[in-house]
């Protein structure tokens, strides 16, 4: 896969993937449901933190769900049968070579993958071999330039930065959330539309203060700091100062926003008239 996953594959992580899942259910998924007999393809399942949940709003579909990292499929494996969920399949497989024949499936879903991505279009034009005629893709991708809060902070501003350039560097692209509907429509798919997720956070929701303000952003940052200060793209202290400030947010009188996007297209089905 072209691309690094700048976050790693710690046990940490893997709790703040699973903080970040559970926080955000509702927000990104009460409009995702497949019917019974669809074969669905998830992309980047990772530890499955959306997996349960995909395969839990739809318990008559299929799916096939992979990742490039052996681990995080073996850790998926284990969640889908803690759950006692019975119609998910795993397979440890890279993107740019998934091992299926053309129009497989009749839907896909990616989350939180395009963004790790060097070559995002031809990810794109990939899955869309991989859909029936008539199939539909789903995407989901966060916006860290979309970040912001109350008080505000330069130095929380510099430290989201510091994962913003990491993520370049490796390949990614942190801001990828606003760029969705270019981007598919240029791996043409059709009937593309887009909507803004916001994740809206003060101190009358106190379940996501903690399961989004400061277990899955702040963590996130928090995660990057040896080496962000190794690259030195920021000093320590002004590091440091950046995380306290964002976990003065999650205090009374404090406020954080967050976008995500959520894409929807579809493969068409071939025009009989330009056929003939």
């Amino acid at each position: 896969m072209s691309g690094t996953y700048v976050h790693g594959y710690h046990p940490r992580e893997n709790e703040r993937l699973q903080d970040q899942a559970g926080t955000l259910v509702d927000l990104l998924h009460t409009d995702t449901a497949y019917p019974a007999g669809s074969m669905v393809l998830e992309v980047g399942c990772g530890v499955g933190a959306q997996t349960v949940t995909l395969a839990q709003r739809s318990p008559d579909a299929r799916f096939t769900s992979v990742d490039i990292s052996a681990d995080s499929v073996a850790e998926a494996r284990r969640r889908v049968d803690q759950a006692e969920l019975g119609n998910v399949e795993f397979l440890q497989a890279d993107i740019f070579a998934l091992p299926f024949k053309a129009e497989s499936f009749d839907h896909a879903f990616v989350c939180f993958v395009l963004e790790h991505l060097s070559r995002p279009v031809e990810a794109l034009t990939i899955l869309r071999g991989l859909l029936k005629p008539g199939g539909t893709i789903t995407i989901i991708e966060g916006d860290h330039g979309s970040t912001y809060f109350f008080p505000d902070s330069r130095d929380a501003h510099a430290a989201i930065q510091c994962l913003v350039q990491k993520q370049r560097e490796a390949g990614g692209n942190a801001l990828i959330g606003r760029q969705l509907y270019p981007l598919m429509v240029e791996a043409r798919f059709d009937a593309v539309r887009v909507s803004p997720r916001m994740v809206y956070v003060d101190s009358s929701r106190p379940d996501l203060v903690d399961g989004f303000t400061r277990k899955t952003f702040t963590a996130m940052i928090e995660g990057i700091r040896e080496s962000a200060i190794a690259a030195e793209l920021i000093e320590p202290e002004s590091f440091d100062a950046g995380v306290q400030d964002l976990h003065r947010t999650t205090e009374a009188g404090g406020v954080f926003c967050y976008t995500f996007f959520k894409g929807v297209g579809e493969k068409s089905r071939p025009d009989r008239h330009a056929e003939r």
